[in-house]
């Protein structure tokens, strides 16, 4: 379901979670000084969570070096590779590892193999991209159609009306049977465990903190049915769309403003 921001704040609300690219910040980029001040903020009265197909690198790069928090943070909660993996920062600063749920080298590559046969018979194999277009993070493959280091324009521009990933997804499925394949950000393809996704990692974040569905906010840009922030709404946790940071921004302010 998704939710008003109203019924959002009746409930008793106790920890954001956020999707990263284009929700917290631009794909690949680092979140904004307003929103690192923000986030801040937000962590002096809710616990918060990441979660996106990237890796911990990213967050590491995206999110937690631009982040300036006191002893008086809560926990910030870190689910890279769509909950394959899940990192707590506590208020301290530490990471403490949750889990790590690796895919078998084996199976790793039989899906590197595959993912650039079907690619290249669709023709959607650049031969000139920004850096690697498949990408083995341990508890997940990727495949970024333009390279892991494209720019941003050049992104948005690839696929808009997102008919390329969704051929992409469509052959591939059949193809690797015992995986999930979704579209994940702008140019690209997330492969994990069958059943692991963005729900998957959610749920596994509830259950470690004793949380109810209705005591949790997700914050997304890609709620639509191929969208993959999508999979949360089958959680029961409230979700709220958003289109790009600057409207998270405003979402957290309301969030953070005083009742009355």
């Amino acid at each position: 379901m998704k939710c008003t921001f109203g019924e959002v704040v009746e409930a008793q609300l106790r920890l954001v979670a956020f999707d990263l690219d284009d929700t917290l910040a631009d794909s690949k980029a680092p979140i904004s000084p307003d929103m690192a001040a923000a986030l801040a903020r937000l962590l002096t009265r809710f616990e918060v969570a990441v979660i996106s197909g990237g890796q911990f690198s990213q967050f590491q790069t995206q999110v937690l070096k631009r982040l300036e928090l006191g002893f008086s943070a809560r926990t910030l909660h870190l689910l890279p590779t769509c909950g394959t993996r899940y990192y707590r920062r506590k208020p301290a600063g530490e990471i403490e590892t949750v889990y790590v749920e690796a895919l078998e080298p084996a199976v790793r590559q039989e899906v590197k193999w595959t993912l650039q046969e079907v690619a290249t018979k669709l023709g959607l194999w650049e031969e000139h991209p920004w850096g690697e277009i498949i990408e083995d993070r341990g508890t997940q493959v990727t495949f970024s159609a333009l390279g892991q280091n494209a720019p941003l324009q050049a992104k948005r521009d690839w696929d808009p009306d997102k008919s390329k990933r969704s051929r992409l997804v469509e052959a591939l499925t059949p193809l690797l049977p015992g995986l999930e394949v979704r579209s994940g950000g702008s140019t690209s393809i997330d492969i994990t465990a069958k059943g692991v996704d963005k729900a998957y990692g959610m749920r596994a974040l509830l259950a470690a903190q004793s949380l109810e569905a209705n005591e949790v906010l997700f914050v997304g840009d890609r709620l639509d049915p191929a969208g993959n922030d999508f999979p949360v709404v089958a959680t029961g946790i409230p979700c709220q769309e958003v289109r790009d940071p600057q409207e998270t921004l405003t979402l957290i302010e309301e969030l953070l403003a005083p009742k009355s």
